[in-house]
């Protein structure tokens, strides 16, 4: 029996599938452990190459296995979907990720360090609290057009009149008004706390202040890139980072015709609504400069249009933010701003 080489673990909560295969590819591993007895097994193995999907607990894995001597790799699940030869269970998802992992061409999800996880937890709480803010917001509106007050939909009016009109409201239906406009004030505060506090980690990150220098990339933008990204040489260029994004067309070419659709939506989401968020003020402030970055801004929108013009900016910003973090570069102002985002 050859020595193990490649091994693939199908991750889950209480019972683990391992799948490993020597370096001419012959089976020598088929097993199945509880959680408690996983790390021991992986501590047993001679160092070999692991392969896990990045779901959830991968990273915290990966972190585990790395000590004993094994290179830990994280490939996103659809990647590994079309390596799977029969249905679906977790040896054969195991045996999956086994073949998928000695891919030559599979692209791999770099480990996150605790330091990187504990970042992107104040960013997803975040999150969370904002579309409960927003939610909260829609439940007032829709509870006072039951009784036949209508607020505009603009969350500092929802604020202001709420609660004078529901003064005229029966007592029970006042009463939920006020439960919610407390929750919302609630809400508004540990919003606020987040923050200030993601403001002064960012503050505190000297990656993260090079990147608020490009603009549309604020604190909680530049935070969150970092924090995502880890380390930006895992990218080949700019371009290849956007498209991790989600930030570039979609392409459905054959015979030779190219055809490029809408932007393909991959990645990240939040990390993608932040960068498009930051292209908005950009565009907006574009009438008042003359620089290089907001002529080329206007000139997108005046051709392609509003929407389109935003995913250019979003998607320059992405590219400019990969050339600082993989070069270790301070942006360079004025008429040469833009050139990193070609290097």
């Amino acid at each position: 029996m050859g020595q193990i080489t490649t091994v693939g673990i199908d991750l889950a909560k209480r019972v683990f599938s391992l799948h490993g295969v020597d370096e001419t590819g012959r089976v020598v591993l088929r097993k199945t452990v509880r959680r408690d007895q996983l790390v021991e097994l992986v501590a047993s193995l001679p160092p070999c190459v692991i392969g896990m999907e990045a779901c959830s607990g991968a990273h915290e894995w990966a972190r585990t296995f790395e000590p004993h001597g094994h290179t830990v790799k994280l490939m996103a699940p659809k990647f590994v979907l079309p390596y799977r030869k029969s249905g679906k269970n977790d040896g054969n998802d195991a045996e999956a990720i086994c073949e998928a992992v000695t891919r030559p061409n599979m692209r791999f999800v770099p480990v996150k360090s605790l330091e990187q996880q504990a970042l992107l937890a104040l960013h997803r709480v975040r999150s969370g609290f904002i579309w409960e803010r927003t939610a909260t917001i829609n439940r007032i509106r829709g509870l006072l057009s039951e009784f036949g007050v209508v607020l505009a939909l603009r969350a500092p009016t929802v604020r202001r009149q709420a609660r004078a009109a529901a003064e005229s409201l029966p007592v029970l239906a006042r009463r939920a008004i006020e439960d919610l406009l407390e929750h919302l004030s609630t809400l508004d505060a540990r919003i606020d706390a987040y923050d200030r506090e993601i403001e002064a980690q960012a503050r505190a990150c000297e990656p993260a202040q090079r990147l608020m220098k490009i603009r549309g990339i604020g604190p909680i933008t530049a935070l969150a890139i970092v924090a995502t990204v880890g380390n930006a040489r895992e990218f080949h260029n700019g371009r290849q980072f956007a498209a991790w994004i989600g930030l570039v067309p979609r392409q459905y070419s054959t015979g030779g015709k190219p055809r490029l659709g809408h932007i393909s939506k991959q990645g990240d989401a939040y990390l993608r609504s932040l960068l498009v968020q930051g292209a908005r003020s950009v565009l907006q402030s574009a009438p008042a400069h003359a620089d290089r970055v907001s002529r080329w801004s206007l000139g997108i929108e005046q051709r392609r249009g509003y929407y389109r013009a935003l995913v250019a900016i979003a998607a320059k910003n992405a590219r400019i933010a990969w050339a600082l973090l993989a070069k270790d570069q301070t942006l360079r102002t004025g008429l040469n701003a833009l050139e990193h985002a070609s290097t």
